[in-house]
């Protein structure tokens, strides 16, 4: 059942909203809250938009996923650094400002190929850690087996990032022909060895389903990943439809990257900041060589072009996500406001910046009606086909998002029940965004602004330029995310209807969630015990719901005591 559709509103200027405050928001007439009366939608199988829009014939799709890179670092967004190639396609496409992200790595990954919400997949807590007896669920039908089954070639370079305790989750066995690339999460660029504890390092870098032993310190992985990407542009028949994700590593830690990329920002006193910046300027680059790939080869002309960032930067990493509020690892904007745009000569309203609200579940059932695949509705889906919005300029289908529900994370220890109205727990760490409204509940997580590293050091005075502090046990907040989009002005007392509505919209998607799956490390798991590669390891017949409570009323794991042992989630 599809959501009513709505113009999104222009977005706000940063001079205008420095002076903003709760009064002064009143005049903007966002803040009617009928719209909330009405019953949620039930999550599932939205309804394809009619109409036209679509290529006569099923295009080439190219998804490029950028990690770790923060809102401020593309130079659209007014950042110093150098980002011509992303400039120019994003100025040739349709630019998202209004899109959204996870803001961790293994949740937007498994949303991207699910296109369900986390609490639909069981994947709501944290990562998927290298050691972890946990994948993307076996019974999820993905986006590249949608496409493969309307026809197309499908491969994936890079990052995968959603487990591999079994063979079943290999990125072979979950729809791509064809996978280059590191299973976990992060490792060196040039060694691609990995560590995930004390003794417990391997290798992981891998062409289909074994070790690559032969690209053991071969070269960069930006620069590997894009050679891959080329040498399947020229081996591949241009007339048959072709997805290719390219899930590049670059440029989450270590911050490492050719000495050459570092000339153009030797005035960048602060060195973490340096080396990001020229980590993001390689990255630039081989989109370009990949570009030009797409147009040497005959592809360009039928290919839809995607670019997206996983989550936020993190600043403490050289990222920046100014002016927004928060970080990676946070449902402040900062941590979940993605990079976006898309670029094709088969887009209708090229050179255009849609406002639309999109997330990143959408793309699941964009990119299958754009390959003329189907949808059945047992897929149950929370993602919309956004084409008709990104091509025509026409609103958005969607009109809300659940950023996530975690139960697992460090709850608030100290709130009035109050808070809650009886409906919601919020101790419990979760964020929806609903229309212009966004509630935030628990521990949000690190809350700053951060301006540019344009200083020095990590540490010193830039670190207290934007910090804030709030009451001890606070655990809610509402803003006006299209008035505020820099989240300044908490709305949560002045308008308690509408934080109890969002709070009910809340409690109603946490009715149809399935039990958190974060299991402890598997010391099977060790490179150490297997070669020295990270590589599957159970290789029997155990069913993976077996670790864990079956009884639907249960949201959390069997395994919560273990898992809580972990005071602070390391993210991916």
């Amino acid at each position: 059942m599809p959501h009513s559709r709505r113009q999104s509103l222009p977005p706000v200027m940063i001079g205008a909203l420095a002076g903003f405050s709760a009064a002064s928001l009143l005049t903007f007439g966002y803040l009617s809250w009928d719209w909330l009366e009405a019953e949620a939608p039930e999550p599932g199988l939205r309804e394809p938009p009619a109409g036209s829009g679509k290529p006569p014939s099923p295009p080439h799709i190219v998804f490029i996923l950028a990690d770790d890179q923060g809102f401020h670092d593309v130079g659209y967004h007014g950042s110093e650094i150098h980002t011509p190639t992303l400039d120019r396609l994003a100025a040739q496409g349709v630019k998202l400002e209004n899109y959204y992200i996870q803001p961790i790595c293994t949740p937007s990954r498994s949303q991207l190929m699910t296109g369900r919400y986390q609490i639909h997949t069981g994947l709501q807590h944290s990562i998927i850690r290298a050691g972890q007896p946990n994948c993307i669920p076996l019974a999820n039908v993905t986006l590249p087996q949608k496409l493969q089954e309307a026809g197309y070639s499908t491969h994936m370079i890079g990052k995968w990032h959603l487990g591999f305790y079994k063979r079943e989750c290999l990125p072979t066995r979950k729809g791509f022909d064809t996978f280059f690339g590191s299973l976990t999460g992060s490792g060196d660029y040039y060694t691609h060895e990995i560590c995930d504890g004390p003794k417990t390092c391997g290798f992981d870098l891998h062409k289909d389903e074994n070790v690559a032993w032969e690209y053991r310190a071969h070269s960069y992985s930006t620069f590997l990943y894009t050679q891959k990407a080329v040498d399947i542009l020229a081996s591949h028949n241009p007339k048959e439809p072709m997805f290719l994700y390219l899930a590049f590593q670059a440029v989450h830690t270590p911050l490492q990257v050719p000495k050459k990329y570092l000339g153009r920002y030797m005035s960048i006193e602060n060195l973490g900041r340096r080396r990001y910046a020229a980590m993001v300027t390689c990255l630039d680059e081989a989109v370009n060589n990949i570009t030009r790939a797409l147009k040497k080869y005959g592809y360009y002309d039928n290919t839809v072009i995607i670019y997206s960032s996983d989550n936020g930067g993190q600043p403490l990493a050289g990222g920046s996500n100014w002016p927004l509020r928060g970080r990676k690892g946070t449902y402040w904007e900062g941590g979940i406001r993605g990079i976006g745009f898309v670029h094709s000569p088969l887009i209708k309203n090229k050179g255009s910046v849609s406002q639309g609200l999109m997330h990143i579940t959408d793309w699941y059932p964009t990119l299958v009606t754009l390959a003329e695949g189907e949808l059945e509705e047992n897929l149950d889906l929370d993602g919309y086909d956004i084409w008709e919005t990104i091509s025509e300029g026409k609103p958005s289908p969607r009109t809300d998002i659940l950023h996530n529900i975690d139960p697992l994370y460090t709850r608030v220890k100290t709130r009035s029940p109050r808070d809650g109205f009886g409906i919601w727990d919020t101790a419990i760490q979760a964020a929806i965004r609903v229309r212009d409204w966004k509630l935030l509940t628990g521990n949000p997580g690190f809350s700053d602004w951060i301006p540019p590293q344009t200083f020095p050091n990590f540490g010193g005075k830039w670190w207290n330029l934007e910090r804030v502090l709030w009451a001890k046990g606070k655990s809610v907040w509402l803003f006006n995310i299209t008035a505020d989009p820099y989240e300044r002005v908490d709305l949560s007392q002045q308008y308690p209807e509408v934080v109890k509505k969002l709070l009910r919209r809340l409690a109603q998607y946490n009715k149809t969630a399935v039990p958190v799956k974060y299991p402890p490390k598997d010391p099977r798991s060790n490179p150490n015990l297997n070669g020295g590669a990270w590589v599957p390891w159970d290789n029997g017949d155990d069913d993976e719901n077996n670790l864990f409570n079956s009884n639907a009323g249960e949201r959390t794991c069997n395994l919560c005591n273990t898992i809580l042992r972990f005071k602070k989630p390391i993210w991916g």
